[in-house]
């Protein structure tokens, strides 16, 4: 059975004047001439990938696309049509990703995480709506370091995530202190694995490793401010935010180490350099 959005390999039936017939007497496909091998015979099988051509026809290529049905990958755009963006996919005609298929605005020469699949229609297109495609991590565990891309965002809830485009996780919003976007990739930790497989993700490192970047972030910038920062500990966690763009815990830790190596003081309305 031949297979649309699928490598495979399959037998010739029938050699033509513009090309081989591929599959069975029954159920072919056609490979163009310009592609065929030479000197191949009846009964000779060859691997291909079938796609539909500019007339819908089902047409087999000897070319290897970028992505396969049911697969994630990241696809460079090569236009914004009317009908949605075309992505270049590595054969002759580019992949639709329809507008209702996207999940944030799309610009040329940009590359999105997607997924191919089947339309309603019979045809091969893309799509940003790709949870379904996510897999549950078996090998990952609590505190490894992971790079993932935004694939859809929650404001006030989480920001769900494609660990290494392909692991179905989240970052909770009390994580998140800059704004982000679909397509974004970050880096991050596990901080948690679920029950069901699904991966939590924390943009900070562990407290321990996090203090000692915050520590100098705030270190530095009071020796920027001349000696004097114009805040404690004990400000709005928006004022700290707004700042430093850390939460009000991460900032009192980071402090609190300062003040144990003794750089720095910490006075009714400022934390100034110790002299």
């Amino acid at each position: 059975m031949i297979e649309l959005g699928k490598t495979q390999c399959l037998n010739i039936v029938k050699v033509t004047d513009f090309g081989v017939y591929l599959g069975t007497e029954e159920d072919k496909v056609l490979l163009p001439k310009k592609q065929v091998p030479d000197d191949v015979e009846v009964g000779d099988a060859l691997t291909v990938f079938v796609y539909r051509d500019s007339s819908d026809r089902l047409i087999a290529t000897t070319n290897k696309p970028k992505i396969q049905l049911g697969e994630l990958k990241r696809l460079k755009v090569s236009q914004v049509t009317g009908i949605g963006a075309f992505l270049d996919w590595g054969l002759e005609k580019d992949l639709l990703m329809p507008y209702k298929e996207q999940t944030t605005h799309v610009s040329e020469g940009s590359e999105y995480l997607v997924a191919l699949y089947i339309d309603k229609s019979g045809r091969l297109a893309a799509t940003m709506r790709i949870n379904k495609y996510l897999e549950k991590s078996e090998t990952l565990v609590k505190d490894s370091a992971v790079t993932g891309t935004i694939i859809g965002i929650t404001p006030d809830y989480r920001a769900y995530v494609a660990v290494e485009d392909k692991y179905d996780a989240f970052i909770p919003m009390s994580e998140v202190f800059e704004p982000l976007s679909v397509g974004e990739v970050i880096h991050g930790r596990v901080s948690r694995v679920r029950e069901d497989g699904k991966l939590v993700i924390s943009l900070k490192q562990k407290a321990y490793i996090q203090m000692d970047e915050d520590s100098v972030q705030i270190y530095d910038d009071i020796v920027k401010k001349g000696g004097s920062l114009g805040f404690t500990d004990k400000a709005d966690p928006e004022i700290i935010k707004k700042h430093f763009n850390m939460s009000k815990n991460a900032f009192k830790r980071a402090v609190g180490r300062l003040l144990k190596e003794g750089k720095i003081e910490i006075t009714q309305n400022s934390i100034v350099l110790k002299k």
